[in-house]
């Protein structure tokens, strides 16, 4: 009866191992296209300030606040990429943790 008790929690430690490896791919995967985005985003405010900046130089300023709505909108997608990134490294760092946990036992 203990043996098969010993192999049920073993079983059951293989896999949250198992989990936590796949969470731990998961989140590198989700900082891979958070940074992507983050550079996207950067390159957005780049051609939107260019824009602005032409468009207040020729008087065209319906176009200028349309163009600081969107420099606002890309920065707020910035922020939030950038917390994402920051949730995903707690994220690897928890999963590294219990993937060294789950190992030792």
């Amino acid at each position: 009866m203990f043996a098969v008790l010993g192999s049920a929690f073993a079983l059951g430690q293989n896999g949250d191992l198992r989990g936590d490896r796949r969470d731990l791919r998961q989140d590198r995967v989700d900082r891979r296209q958070d940074r992507r985005d983050i550079r996207s985003d950067k390159r957005d405010v780049r051609q939107d300030r260019r824009q602005l900046r032409k468009d207040v130089r020729n008087g065209n300023y319906a176009a200028a606040r349309h163009e600081r709505r969107d420099i606002h909108k890309d920065k707020r997608d910035l922020r939030a990429d950038r917390r994402d990134i920051r949730h995903d490294r707690r994220d690897i760092r928890h999963d590294r943790r219990d993937i060294r946990h789950d190992h030792k036992g």
